[in-house]
Parts: structure tokens; C-alpha cells; sequence
């Protein structure tokens, strides 16, 4: 699986979560919630060092990561991150 983060989505990070070049991204399974890929769950965002990467991309000098114990969620479908201008929220969507 891989994950894909577009440019408004990382422009959302650095404002809302004031990451900067060198910082590192998760993307981690939570339970309850709605999501797109595993009903019942839904995904959570944190802003720390990985610790076993299950896969990640690194853009714009950012690090955006997803754990090994966590990649069973996606049930082997890529993620795709943006920001709905709309709701002015972050959107994980299958890609």
C-alpha cells in the first residue's frame, strides 16, 4: 500500500499542526469513528517519531507515516490524503 499526500492537505499540517521540515507524521488506526476503509474505525493523525514503518512518503521535508500494526486497516488499498476546501477538514479516501 502506499500512502499520497497532496500539496492543500500538507499546507494544512504545517498550519493546524505547526510540523515543520524534519517532522514526522502518523496516520494510526482508532477505534470507533467512520472511516473509508474498515467500518467500526476510523483514522487518527499524531505528530511523533515512527517506530516500525509498515509505509510512508516523505514530502516537502515531512515524514507522513503509517505502522506496521496499523497497515491490516487499509486492507492492502493505497490512502490518499487532502484537504476539502468545503469543510476545511483533512479527507482520507482510498485512491
Amino acid at each position: 500500500m502506499k500512502i499520497d499526500v497532496t500539496d492543500e492537505a500538507i499546507k494544512w499540517f504545517r498550519d493546524e499542526l505547526d510540523v515543520s521540515e524534519g517532522d514526522s507524521v502518523q496516520f494510526f488506526v482508532r477505534y470507533g469513528g467512520c472511516g473509508d476503509f474498515q467500518s467500526g474505525f476510523s483514522l487518527g493523525v499524531n505528530v511523533k517519531e515512527p517506530e516500525d514503518i509498515g509505509t510512508s512518503i516523505e514530502k516537502e521535508g515531512l515524514l507522513f507515516f503509517i505502522e506496521n500494526k496499523d497497515i491490516w486497516y487499509f486492507d492492502d488499498q493505497d490512502l490518499l490524503v487532502e484537504f476539502d476546501e468545503k469543510i476545511g477538514e483533512i479527507q482520507y479516501t482510498k485512491k
